[in-house]
């Protein structure tokens, strides 16, 4: 496995891409409240992340057709804006958007409550978020991979929510998925050493009930089999000599 180590020029570029991806969520956050539709939130994206002089990641990256994925309630990611769905009072929608500057990515997710939601709802977001926090605890120089994908499970599960198998979080650097594969539960080897200089997407995807995914119809959209909430959470992140820079929330 060759993991990309990135030069200071390549961090400093990364640190510019997710900060202008900090402060799409931020604006994407103001706009979320009952009654706008899928494609409405995409259309603010995508005017927001060109505003910066940014690509829009996600759009037409294997075919994907809209410039960020909006995931409503039991849809754990990749939904598909559109103009017939619209966000209701007590739903929760995951928001996962990508911006190219000048030739460098950043990857970010956030889930956020419309309206007013019950509290089952909020404690998954919140333990989602948490959860990518206490994963990153073990994102040091001279740890392994692997310590963070353990964190991220047992914290989850410490909740009576499961950690999503079917999808991992990634490498990420001039490309939108690099190596390594990063995934949010415990595996049985220690995973590569890690180094200063790679930069990761560390991403937990948490659903309320079992962790069984499948794929809708349009290819896209992964929903819960069991019809449970599900939440993401997700950054960039740099390893450095010290404790983990997180590159999509602004300083």
């Amino acid at each position: 496995m060759s993991v990309i180590i990135k030069s200071e020029r390549e961090i400093e570029l990364m640190r510019e891409a997710g900060n202008i991806l900090a402060i799409v969520h931020e604006e994407l956050e103001k706009y979320i409240k009952p009654g706008i539709s899928t494609l409405d939130i995409d259309k603010k994206a995508d005017e927001i992340i060109r505003s910066y002089g940014c690509i829009p990641s996600f759009l037409n990256y294997n075919g994907f057709p809209a410039s960020i994925c909006v995931s409503i309630n039991e849809q754990v990611v990749h939904g598909i804006p559109n103009k017939s769905t619209f966000l209701r009072d007590g739903d929760i929608v995951s928001l996962d958007a990508g911006v190219i500057y000048k030739g460098y990515q950043s990857d970010a997710a956030r889930t956020w409550a419309v309206g007013e939601v019950n509290e089952e709802a909020l404690k998954l977001i919140e333990v989602t978020e948490q959860s990518f926090y206490e994963g990153i605890k073990y994102a040091k120089a001279g740890n392994h991979l692997y310590e963070i994908s353990a964190a991220i499970q047992d914290y989850v599960e410490s909740f009576g929510f499961s950690v999503v198998r079917d999808l991992v979080g990634h490498g990420i650097g001039k490309n939108m998925h690099e190596e390594p594969q990063i995934p949010n539960f415990r595996q049985k080897r220690r995973g590569i050493r890690l180094e200063p200089g790679m930069t990761f997407a560390i991403e937990p995807m948490v659903n309320a009930g079992r962790y069984d995914v499948y794929w809708e119809d349009d290819d896209w959209t992964v929903t819960t089999d069991d019809g449970s909430l599900s939440a993401h959470y997700e950054n960039t992140i740099l390893i450095t000599d010290g404790e983990p820079e997180i590159l999509s929330i602004r300083k």
